[in-house]
């Protein structure tokens, strides 16, 4: 009998939450199989099975919160899938898009239970959550109606809850029976505004209020602004740029680079190496308080700050610093689409010195960005607005944009800040001297 365990998370993490049982009890799996997947605060991490056998026991279930070395389940190497307890299907559900779980969804069960396969029509094994088929049970929901939208299409009881009747179903005109054919599945992270989601568990009749269980990496996210905030001395300095310049280059040279290199040129790789040339000429921007002793680090590993339906996350791009723009660009590609695929490594999420986070895309038009600890500052971008400016004793209308660098004024002065600010102010609206510098 071998024990699965809690692997090593990573730096300075210590527990998870359970996500996902990818193996059901009693399935046989290889060595190399993911048997389950783990949420932390930074990634999701997969445990695999280490030898070939059959899993005969989940130690814990999905939303248990584990620590580096506890037992997760058990897997016999001499048993197989047919000696192994078989799970009974329970109901019919049509397979829909894989996306991440639902918000507020509850998946207390007793321990070792597991979501209970179903079928669709056409034979693709599905899956329902206990309390899902609990809550069908109290309303008289038909379950193998109902569309999940946990991961893999499992049934949440948020779905059922959100789902009509037996009696209401029943009136329904025929149009309104769900598609059998599985929609194309949605990214689970988006470095854009992410689509606006409905309330985290559907009100029920005479619910005045809903609770929704903290998630590691909520509560991660939540501990480490608070700190920021108590171990810093936060302060904020503004700024407005002219993006008429950048804007215009871009639109120059976008068709041409996109066509030639394969990179889409946003303005964030400007910014960054905007950033990166400010850096150079205020490296305390760029240090780290340790103790009594200022650490300045001569590099630059650049930190996007990227919202998910999972919370935030701020990859980095190692050594900004000695890339241009179309490296820097192909970066930022390649960490946006392993946010989006939740493909992120530790290293991807470490290391980082500098962060920019950019509010702009939401609609943010001014805001005070918290420090990514222990970093001592961070760039906040904002939405790009034509407004009036006077430019030589005239009033015109240009696109602009507020910024803010929050600092940590223990150790940057406000000089300081506010001249790596304006140095930044400068590279942008005459980005060709980027080019040079």
């Amino acid at each position: 009998m071998i024990a699965l365990k809690v692997p090593p998370l990573g730096e300075s993490i210590v527990e998870a939450t359970v996500s996902r049982w990818v193996k059901n009890q009693g399935d046989s799996v290889k060595a190399g199989d993911t048997v389950l997947e783990l949420d932390t605060d930074k990634i999701t991490v997969e445990v695999p099975a280490l030898r070939a056998g059959v899993l005969t026991k989940q130690a814990v279930k999905e939303g248990d919160i584990v620590h580096v070395d506890d037992v997760l389940g058990e897997i016999d190497e001499s048993a197989t899938a047919a000696a192994a307890p078989a799970v009974a299907p329970v109901a019919t559900v049509a397979p829909v898009a894989t996306s991440a779980p639902t918000a507020g969804a509850d998946v207390s069960a007793p321990s070792g239970a597991t979501p209970a396969p179903t079928s669709a029509p056409g034979g693709a094994p599905q899956k329902s959550a206990p309390a899902a088929r609990r809550a069908a049970d109290e309303r008289g929901v038909d379950i193998s109606s109902v569309q999940g939208t946990g991961r893999g299409g499992m049934v949440s009881k948020p779905d059922v809850l959100a789902a009509p009747t037996k009696s209401a179903a029943a009136s329904l005109p025929p149009a309104s029976v769900p598609p059998t054919s599985p929609p194309a599945a949605a990214p689970a992270v988006s470095t854009g505004p992410p689509a606006l989601r409905s309330a985290p568990t559907p009100v029920r009749a005479g619910e005045r209020e809903t609770r929704e269980k903290l998630s590691t990496r909520r509560k991660r996210i939540a501990e480490n602004l608070l700190q920021s905030h108590l171990a810093t001395a936060h302060l904020t300095t503004f700024n407005e740029i002219d993006m008429s310049a950048v804007t215009a280059l871009r639109e120059r040279v976008r068709d041409k680079v996109e066509k030639q290199h394969g990179v889409r040129l946003s303005f964030m790789p400007f910014f960054v190496r905007a950033a990166c040339i400010a850096l150079h000429d205020y490296p305390v921007v760029n240090a780290q308080l340790e103790g009594d002793e200022i650490i300045y680090k001569n590099y630059v590993n650049m930190g996007i700050a990227v919202a998910s339906e999972q919370g935030l996350v701020v990859p980095n791009i190692k050594d900004a610093d000695q890339k241009g723009l179309l490296d820097i660009s192909r970066d930022i590609t390649a960490v946006a689409k392993k946010a989006r695929e939740v493909k992120l490594t530790m290293d991807d999420l470490t290391g980082g010195s500098f962060t920019i986070t950019n509010g702009g895309v939401f609609g943010s038009l001014v805001s005070t960005p918290i420090i990514n600890y222990p970093q001592v500052a961070i760039l906040g971008l904002h939405k790009t607005q034509d407004r009036p400016v006077a430019i030589d004793g005239k009033v015109e209308i240009r696109p602009m944009m507020y910024v803010a660098l929050s600092y940590d004024h223990r150790i940057i002065d406000g000089q300081a800040a506010v001249l790596f600010l304006v140095r930044v102010k400068e590279l942008m609206e005459d980005p060709a001297t980027m080019l040079i510098e």
